[in-house]
């Protein structure tokens, strides 16, 4: 009798050693590639606790480690697709090191630089396009946030990057005083175009009459205008650099028809629109 229960007891410890065995576990994919199975404790906005399966010890590990988590209930929450473009470091013939976990997600906007026929124009040009990128997009940047342009200059302004020594910096150097993952550089460019003229005529004619209604006279007056208006072609570049001096974007469009304003906004929605870091 002893024996079989025994049996029967060592039984049901096998059978609930392999239900554990089976269970369905939580599964961690690194961008790395490793997986990690067990349980997910806690998620917050940038980490996950995670406890191996038959562990007791907790793990914090950074959201910026992490590709996918697959839940034992089958449901899947992609952590890292909002920055995909990071997936293209290792691509980079660059000196790779890892994020200021600060500086995830988060874009600058720097002062775009002006030509006017290919001459330094002036400073406001790129002061004002700086301010109409960073509100188109403001609205086109679901996951991320963007440094107002304000909070940007003064931060370069402190740190000593002038619009004449920017040359002097890296964009990483750049990326670590303003505290981002990405900086957007862009150019304007404006030259002469071909001139539009018209010329019109007016002329009129007086006669002159006496009491009797009779003719005394005739006078006439003409005069003609000229009109010359300047159009302008007009190109736009934009670059975007990340915080490890990787360039993920570098294109040129040129206005599809000159104006006669210099106006550069279509060019500069059309690059935006198709940049990394665009979202509808």
């Amino acid at each position: 009798m002893k024996r079989l229960y025994l049996i029967l007891v060592l039984a049901m410890f096998s059978i609930n050693i392999m239900a554990q065995t089976n269970a369905k576990q939580d599964v961690i994919q690194k961008i790395d590639g490793e997986e990690m199975k067990g349980k997910v404790i806690k998620i917050t906005d940038t980490e996950v606790t995670f406890i191996y399966a038959g562990e007791t010890a907790q793990y914090v590990l950074k959201k910026s480690e992490i590709a996918k988590i697959v839940h034992a209930s089958g449901r899947v929450e992609n952590i890292s697709q909002q920055s995909l473009p990071a997936q293209n470091r290792q691509n980079d013939q660059v000196t790779m090191s890892a994020s200021s976990v600060d500086h995830h997600n988060k874009i600058a906007i720097l002062p775009f630089t002006y030509l006017m026929d290919n001459q330094p124009g002036a400073d406001a040009i790129g002061y004002k396009a700086q301010e109409d990128t960073y509100g188109f997009l403001s609205q086109h940047a679901a996951g991320y946030t963007i440094l107002d342009p304000r909070t940007t200059n003064a931060l370069l302004s402190k740190a000593g990057v002038t619009k004449d020594k920017m040359i002097n910096f890296t964009m990483k150097e750049i990326c670590d005083i303003l505290g981002v993952e990405y900086v957007i550089d862009g150019s304007i460019t404006q030259n002469k175009g071909y001139q539009t003229s018209s010329t019109s005529d007016i002329s009129s004619s007086k006669v002159k009459r006496d009491n009797n209604d009779k003719v005394k006279g005739v006078s006439s007056y003409g005069s003609t205008n000229s009109n010359a208006v300047q159009r302008y072609d007009v190109a736009v570049g934009l670059h975007i650099y990340m915080d490890n001096n990787a360039s993920i974007y570098n294109q040129t469009h040129k206005a599809f028809l000159s104006n006669t304003d210099g106006s550069y906004n279509s060019p500069l929605e059309y690059l935006l629109k198709r940049c990394p870091l665009y979202r509808k």
